[in-house]
């Protein structure tokens, strides 16, 4: 894909700093450019041309997509299981890292995927203390599906159950954990498409 020289060099900086995201500002200085538009534009055909996806809400939080030894690779962030607060969203915070993938791995939109570090012991076996979670960004759910969600103000990995009155959250460790209703905030973030271990 050919590149505007500017846009070869953003994207080269934007992988640079991911892990200490540049201010738009901050990219200008760096590149040397005339105006912050300037990086905005350049940024939007990044955008446009799919090498770049950025979080709306949250326009630091962003992933790159490149081409590594012939690979197409996909920089998406990591996030943690955290508090949410009422209204927030796992998805709001900062990432606690970010992850090289193939795109040839994933068999939807890459801009869909984000990646959750599991915590606890409630998902066993299926889903361990640590293991990197892959999930594919939805506000619905079919039943039986595992989702990440938010529950009372606390991010959760769960499995997924509803009927007409009410939405029934259960781990997969159900002799240790309990099934509960959920509570009147909760809702899907994504839905659970793979798991990474680093068991060996």
């Amino acid at each position: 894909m050919k590149l505007h020289r500017i846009q070869e060099e953003l994207l080269a900086l934007l992988k640079r700093s991911q892990n200490n995201p540049l201010t738009i500002r901050g990219l200008q200085d760096e590149l040397g450019l005339s105006s912050t538009s300037v990086v905005a534009h350049h940024i939007k055909q990044l955008e446009k041309k799919g090498l770049l996806k950025r979080d709306p809400a949250n326009p630091r939080n962003y992933s790159v997509t490149g081409d590594e030894d012939g690979v197409r690779i996909t920089y998406l962030p990591l996030y943690g299981l955290a508090q949410c607060g009422p209204k927030g969203s796992i998805l709001d915070g900062n990432p606690l890292d970010k992850i090289a993938i193939s795109s040839e791995l994933i068999r939807f939109p890459m801009n869909e995927m984000f990646l959750v570090k599991a915590r606890g012991d409630s998902m066993l076996p299926r889903i361990s203390n640590g293991d990197i979670v892959f999930a594919r960004q939805t506000r619905t759910a079919d039943n039986g599906e595992v989702v990440v969600c938010v529950n009372d103000g606390e991010a959760l990995i769960k499995k997924y159950q509803k009927d007409k009155q009410q939405v029934v959250l259960s781990s997969l460790n159900s002799e240790k954990y309990a099934p509960f209703t959920a509570a009147a905030d909760f809702r899907v973030e994504g839905v659970v498409k793979g798991v990474f271990s680093y068991k060996f």
